[in-house]
């Protein structure tokens, strides 16, 4: 991490003004001016351009009521962050003095105070909204007899007020808890807290918690965006475990349960683990296939093994064409790779050839700390983790086979057809709410208008009389590929508007997305609509997209610099591929069976 004085340059970069505006809002009881260079130093690490604004120190609960201060109505980002001393100062400093009756009754008032906050704010902007918790006291009032307190102790009375900003949070939509007790643990006391300056001027945060903050900020921010990383590509050798494969028996390869190999079993859990909440995995190392592919097969220390490998490139070539070439094969962008080595000459290869990938040095007199550097890294953090998450390593292995299939069949009709493809089209219920909101924040380049949505709004769309949300599942011979596509409408009189209709990349090509298009027609002909409205969004990475309504029969009626819109009437025929096996819906579609 760049020093303070290093970071005060960079923000000061001419290259800063191109990225794209995030303006970020704070509202705050405390003085907290000093994460301000901070969060605009995360925020372009992540791609963007942070404006900071701040309520003034007591104005807080009024820019909530009334907007006078302007934080938040201009804000994409509110950031809500009040100090327990502040909020509380009977609950922070008086606790001992208080009877149980005391604590309950100013517990309900904060509370109470911290919900007329949240809902005043949700009221002034639709932006995201992201409420910082109060940190648990590590030195409680009460000593080691706070534990024994049964429920009324200062740390429980703490859990219960962020208890309850949460479940206020989740009634607003598209607004997020930022657990601080967290970072307290991180970082412990003596680098959290600034006593000092708590004194001098109410600033009660230490550098140290407010550059950690900042980047907790900015990983809500990049997962609401569907910015997060998708792809860990490894390194072997002296990563996955100790030694050289190529140069070492087994038995001189460090790796088990024992030091100094269980350091990499270790870190090799970890990557299992992020396998298990989605994210693709990759190799990339300079070695003989085989020698690599023994150690995975044989070694009684291996915890990944070949199935858990999405792509590999295994040779002695330039490491940053093997990510090229990695990326090309999963249908990613690089900038969705995450590159571990633990030679500083191979990562600043990466670095300077391919700025988009983050590449990693993994020191190897450093493996003890392999899996803690994994862990806070942020690169995949998502909002949330859904069934197709925990299976995508199968679904990537099955795209493989269907690669293979590909080569053996060129004709690509043919092709298709023998994929023996069933498309499943259904109306989202509770148990799709989470896929579909994930499928809203990650999906960039088959997404038509790369609107982002949380669980919140698209129950609310579920719910809503007035709009629909669309499902597509796909399963073919090989495998099922889960759901992979959806689409949002909302119905104004006679015209349905398609405000959402995005694919993941991993099926595209198939016709998989006319099977969507044409579903989204018989949808809005079920709501005896006449005509139907799709927009295109442009941005930096939809562009594959930007004539997909054309080529499902709608016509432009609107062209300006970043949208376009389009209308077709639902007279107009329309047509679905003839090589899928079956297409089945809620309501009336083609359907092709053998």
């Amino acid at each position: 991490m760049p020093s303070f004085a290093e970071i005060q340059r960079l923000l000061r970069s001419a290259e800063l003004a191109s990225l794209p505006l995030l303006s970020v809002g704070v509202l705050r009881n405390a003085t907290l001016e000093p994460i301000e260079p901070y969060l605009r130093y995360s925020a372009m690490r992540a791609g963007f351009r942070a404006d900071v604004h701040f309520s003034s120190f007591a104005g807080a609960f009024q820019e909530a009521l009334d907007g006078r201060e302007k934080v938040l109505s201009r804000s994409d980002l509110a950031l809500v962050w009040l100090h327990f001393d502040t909020a509380s100062p009977r609950l922070a400093r008086e606790f001992p003095t208080l009877s149980r009756a005391d604590v309950q009754s100013e517990l309900e008032r904060t509370l109470g105070e911290l919900r007329v906050l949240l809902a005043g704010a949700r009221r002034q902007t639709q932006a995201t909204l992201l409420c910082v918790g109060f940190e648990t006291p590590p030195l409680p009032a009460l000593g080691i007899a706070d534990g024994e307190a049964a429920g009324f102790g200062q740390q429980a009375v703490v859990r219960a007020l962020n208890d309850g900003m949460r479940e206020a949070l989740a009634a607003l939509g598209n607004a997020y808890f930022l657990d601080l007790s967290q970072v307290l643990a991180r970082l412990g006391v003596e680098r959290f807290y600034d006593p000092r300056y708590w004194h001098i001027g109410r600033a009660p945060y230490a550098r140290d918690a407010l550059r950690e903050v900042a980047d907790t900020v900015t990983r809500y921010w990049v997962a609401t965006r569907g910015r997060a990383r998708k792809c860990l590509v490894l390194d072997c050798d002296n990563v996955l475990w100790g030694g050289i494969a190529g140069e070492e028996e087994f038995a001189g390869l460090a790796l088990g349960t024992e030091h100094p190999g269980s350091a990499f079993r270790e870190f090799q859990q970890e990557v299992k683990n992020l396998a298990a909440r989605g994210v693709i995995l990759a190799l990339c190392s300079k070695n003989e296939p085989e020698t690599v592919w023994r150690v995975f097969r044989d070694h009684p220390g291996m915890l990944l093994q070949e199935r858990d490998i999405a792509a590999s490139r295994i040779n002695w070539r330039d490491k940053a064409e093997n990510l090229r070439e990695i990326a090309a094969e999963l249908n990613i962008g690089l900038d969705s790779l995450v590159f571990l080595d633990d030679s500083e000459f191979e990562v600043e290869r990466v670095r300077s050839a391919l700025p988009m990938v983050e590449a990693v040095h993994l020191p190897a007199d450093r493996a003890v700390e392999y899996r803690n550097l994994l862990l806070a890294g942020g690169w995949f953090d998502t909002l949330s983790i859904s069934e197709e998450d925990r299976t995508r390593s199968a679904m990537y292995r099955a795209e493989a086979d269907r690669r293979r299939a590909h080569d053996e069949i060129p004709d690509l009709t043919a092709y298709l057809r023998s994929l023996e493809m069933v498309a499943e089209l259904a109306l989202a219920g509770p148990g799709e709410i989470a896929r579909v909101a994930q499928l809203t924040q990650r999906t960039n380049q088959f997404n038509l208008t790369t609107r982002r949505y949380s669980e919140d709004d698209i129950r609310t769309l579920v719910e809503s009389p007035d709009s629909d949300v669309l499902t597509i599942r796909v399963s073919d011979r090989f495998g099922d590929a889960g759901l992979v596509g959806a689409a949002i409408l909302r119905c104004q009189g006679p015209l349905a508007i398609v405000d959402t209709l995005l694919m993941s990349c991993r099926v595209l090509g198939r016709g998989v997305e006319q099977v969507l298009a044409e579903s989204c027609v018989a949808l809005a002909a079920r709501r005896h609509c006449s005509e139907i409205e799709g927009h295109y969004l442009r941005s930096a990475k939809n562009g594959l997209v930007a004539e997909f309504w054309s080529s499902v029969g709608f016509e432009v009626v609107k062209r300006e610099a970043a949208e376009v819109v389009y209308r077709r009437r639902l007279s107009d025929s329309g047509s679905r591929p003839d090589w899928f096996k079956a297409i089945v819906g809620p309501f009336p579609v083609e359907t092709f069976d053998e």
